[in-house]
């Protein structure tokens, strides 16, 4: 085989044409790969931009529900200052005492001041919790009534603790 200058330039020639195609069959896969990277970058935009306005409604709803919260908590406190309100407290923790007295009769003074703590005890927890809204949807009655059955049920048992204790 001889190397002679034409077969030297056809190389040549072969290695330029072959490194000219790799180039730009490069370049085309650069271009597809900017492609999807810029579409990648546009969707994460569009997803920030969802969790963003997302973000944005969960603040906004939360400072309107923590300020009408405390609207509610100023309305709450003015219609319990409102006069005549501690004398109906006072008026139902009285009726409530005298409801008890009548179940435990012996020793009236003693009992009264039980019955008296009991009483406002029950009415300050009620004024609070569970109590209260079924006090407002069924009437004070009901609740008298679940107070009453339960101290029935103490009563009885006390009843028998002491015939217990007297035989």
């Amino acid at each position: 085989m001889e190397l002679s200058f034409q077969t030297i330039l056809y190389v040549i020639v072969g290695v330029g044409v072959g490194w000219f195609l790799s180039f730009i069959k490069s370049r085309f896969e650069v271009a597809a790969y900017k492609k999807e990277l810029k579409e990648y970058k546009e969707h994460l935009n569009r997803q920030m931009e969802i969790t963003s306005e997302g973000n944005k409604n969960l603040e906004r709803e939360l400072y309107d529900l923590r300020s009408e919260n405390e609207n509610l908590r100023i309305s709450v406190q003015s219609l319990s200052q409102k006069p005549g309100r501690a004398e109906l407290k006072l008026l139902n923790i009285y009726d409530s005492t005298l409801r008890k007295m009548m179940l435990k009769a012996p020793g009236f003074s003693g009992a009264w001041e039980i019955s008296l703590q009991e009483a406002e005890k029950a009415y300050s927890e009620s004024e609070k919790g569970f109590k209260s809204i079924v006090r407002k949807v069924f009437g004070s009655s009901v609740t008298q009534n679940i107070e009453n059955g339960n101290l029935e049920h103490e009563t009885e048992s006390s009843e028998n603790i002491n015939s217990k204790q007297g035989n």
